[in-house]
């Protein structure tokens, strides 16, 4: 539980050291964004910046810990198989979601779909290498390392599904943004995760978390769980582009609020992956 406590320690820590200096900053008058927007990319910042101070405590400062202990080659080739993996699984959720009628076509949009594609690639890929590196990389061989691969699986899947909805909220309208107003916003971070609201799509990313875990105990390396990963987002973005959600679908229940495509049924069928890739157990490559 250590290891387990230093990485949401210093996630929060660092969230409320954002707090700290966002009211200040928007003082100066420098910065014509709202405060949640500030906040949020203050705690980003402060995030990487402390990054290899907390790899160093972790005991994961190397290339191993991290998850790219691989041989360059084999990890390259990992990463490429993992995007076309995740490009075929994510598709075939989507082609369900419109044939069900919960996502409707949109060929208006057909003549930016290359550069929406491109923006998608790249943010993929970018997305995928530091989210990876952080939880499926030094998270999880911290925690391994201590309590073992099923906890580090566990509480990374965890703490990924929490992150994705722990976001500085604005004000409600009326509200003048004052010092007590700042502090407002930061308690706005920690309600998003608890909604009844964002509960399937919660539940997806969490399993997600799961079946990258559980990929990364199989390898041995991040190589397969950034291709996976970058793969999703490309197809998330496409799909989004392409299709508009359809509320007043009978089925409309099968996506979530998060981003109109994961939902229940991403959940069901992510998770039915990772029973598969858990089932028989195996031995585990590497942590």
């Amino acid at each position: 539980m250590r290891q387990t406590a230093l990485f949401f320690l210093y996630l929060l820590g660092c969230l409320f050291l954002a707090a700290l200096l966002t009211w200040p900053l928007i003082q100066t008058g420098w910065i014509d964004q709202a405060p949640q927007k500030v906040m949020g990319r203050l705690a980003q910042v402060l995030i990487l910046a402390g990054l290899w101070p907390l790899l160093r405590t972790a005991g994961v400062a190397n290339r191993t810990g991290l998850g790219y202990g691989a041989p360059r080659g084999g990890f390259l080739r990992a990463l490429g198989l993992g995007w076309l993996m995740g490009l075929a699984i994510l598709t075939l959720l989507a082609l369900a979601l419109v044939g069900l009628g919960v996502r409707v076509p949109n060929p208006t949009d057909l003549d930016r779909l290359a550069p929406k594609a491109t923006q998608a690639l790249v943010g993929g890929v970018l997305v995928a290498l530091l989210e990876e590196t952080f939880f499926r990389g030094a998270m999880y061989a911290a925690i391994t390392r201590y309590a073992g691969a099923l906890s580090a699986i566990f509480w990374t899947a965890l703490l990924y599904a929490l992150l994705h909805f722990m976001r500085p909220r604005g004000l409600p309208d009326g509200v003048i943004y004052d010092w007590s107003g700042n502090w407002q916003i930061f308690l706005s971070t920690f309600t998003s995760p608890w909604q009844w609201r964002n509960l399937d799509s919660f539940a997806a990313l969490a399993l997600v978390g799961v079946f990258l875990g559980l990929v990364r105990r199989r390898t041995g390396h991040i190589g397969w769980c950034i291709g996976l990963h970058a793969g999703w987002v490309f197809v998330i973005q496409v799909t989004r582009h392409l299709t508009v959600e359809s509320n007043s679908a009978p089925l409309a229940w099968l996506t979530g609020d998060y981003d109109g495509v994961i939902g229940w049924l991403a959940a069901g069928w992510i998770g039915a992956l990772a029973v598969g890739l858990a089932w028989p157990p195996h031995r585990t490559t590497s942590s």
